[in-house]
């Protein structure tokens, strides 16, 4: 394959700018500058609902040479706004390979930059914070450096971004258990990754994926035994029907479980706040500690809010008495940022992080397990 030698320039709202080469689509894109850690795992990163509207950047320093396949994609396009890389490979190389990753951007209308020092850009943002960022190649690299960053500058910040409805189904799905069927859940899309609802099935569970529109009159009319929120892009400040919905949901203690967005949702649902990460979580090597076993695990995360509750001890729900106790079930160990909460008078339990994770790691696989004890022990209770 031969790269492109078209010209290619990354412009920062600050006025930062990084030279290369055309990546993908030639063009312009506007989106949140926002850098992966992981090693692995690059189509599973643009596949990723939850990247609607950012630019990403690869920290790792080639990028391409697995290729693509279909079975890795986590939706059915490629999300991200752009994409940086050092190092596009120039051979793609892997028996499970259809294609090279730079045709693939190409028919997807991806704009990205290639050649650029994505170290020294990562280092900026981890100093100065994520913020909004454009890539110009072709004809739109031959613009003014002025006239450039006026178009950044001009562009969406994410925080207030109600984004969530862009990306969901628009009609319910159903994806039918492996195996007997044990439970049914209703999951509300909100940017969910193919592999979540193969990690529920796959143990049991009707999966009826629905959209992020859908009303409790909908879920109830369904008679399932839970509840789930997925991950997804935007503000979770915005997400105020969700909030309602899932307010709802535990108002009847239907069993629920949330991922990243739906961890966020939870934390809304209950009274507490959400704030913006200067640049958030993502990468497949976080550190997380289960407080309920003390256990670390090595997690998967793309996040780039977060819940602001308190991390020791149990404290009342602030927005509803009657959900009870609340905990933080888990905490980042580079930050002490809030990873998980856990209600302890009503079954309702939610991760920051992803442990679905298709391209690992896998540390956290047991959590669709606790899921299923809750939703085992409210049978129970209802016997």
């Amino acid at each position: 394959m031969r790269l492109s030698t078209t010209p290619a320039v990354l412009v920062l709202e600050d006025g930062r700018t990084f030279r290369g080469s055309a990546y993908g689509a030639i063009g312009e894109t506007l989106g949140e500058a926002v850098f992966v850690t992981a090693m692995s795992g690059y189509q599973e990163t643009l596949t990723d609902p939850s990247y609607h509207r950012q630019i990403v950047i690869q920290t790792a320093p080639h990028i391409g040479n697995t290729g693509i396949t279909d079975d890795d994609d986590e939706s059915a396009k490629i999300w991200v706004a752009g994409y940086v890389v050092r190092d596009a490979s120039r051979v793609s190389s892997n028996w499970r390979s259809i294609g090279d990753l730079s045709t693939r951007l190409v028919e997807s209308g991806i704009v990205g930059i290639s050649d650029v020092d994505t170290r020294a850009l990562t280092l900026h943002l981890r100093e100065v914070g994520a913020m909004r960022m454009g890539i110009f190649s072709g004809p739109a690299a031959a613009a003014d450096d002025d006239e450039l960053l006026a178009k950044v500058q001009g562009s969406p910040h994410m925080a207030g971004a109600k984004l969530a409805e862009e990306v969901s189904i628009t009609e319910p799905k159903l994806i039918p258990a492996v195996g007997q069927k044990k439970f049914s859940v209703a999951a509300v899309d909100l940017g969910i990754k193919s592999m979540t609802p193969v990690r529920l099935s796959e143990r049991g569970i009707d999966v009826h994926l629905l959209p992020a529109t859908t009303s409790f009159e909908q879920i109830q009319a369904l008679g399932v035994d839970g509840v789930f929120f997925s991950n997804g892009p935007g503000d979770p400040a915005t997400a105020d029907a969700q909030v309602e919905l899932l307010r709802e949901v535990l108002g009847a203690k239907i069993p629920f479980f949330g991922i990243c967005f739906g961890n966020q949702l939870l934390g809304r649902a209950l009274g507490f706040g959400t704030y913006k990460l200067p640049f958030g979580h993502r990468g497949i090597n976080v550190p997380v500690m289960d407080r309920t076993t003390d256990k670390v695990e090595i997690t998967s995360q793309n996040h780039g809010f977060a819940v602001d509750a308190p991390l020791d001890g149990e404290t009342q729900a602030p927005h509803d008495a009657a959900y009870g106790r609340v905990s933080v079930s888990h905490v980042c160990l580079n930050d002490d940022v809030v990873e998980g909460l856990q209600c302890l008078d009503i079954p309702a339990i939610s991760v920051q992080f992803h442990p679905e994770a298709a391209a690992g790691p896998h540390d956290s696989s047991y959590l669709f397990d606790r899921f299923i004890d809750l939703m085992s022990a409210s049978q129970v209770a209802q016997a």
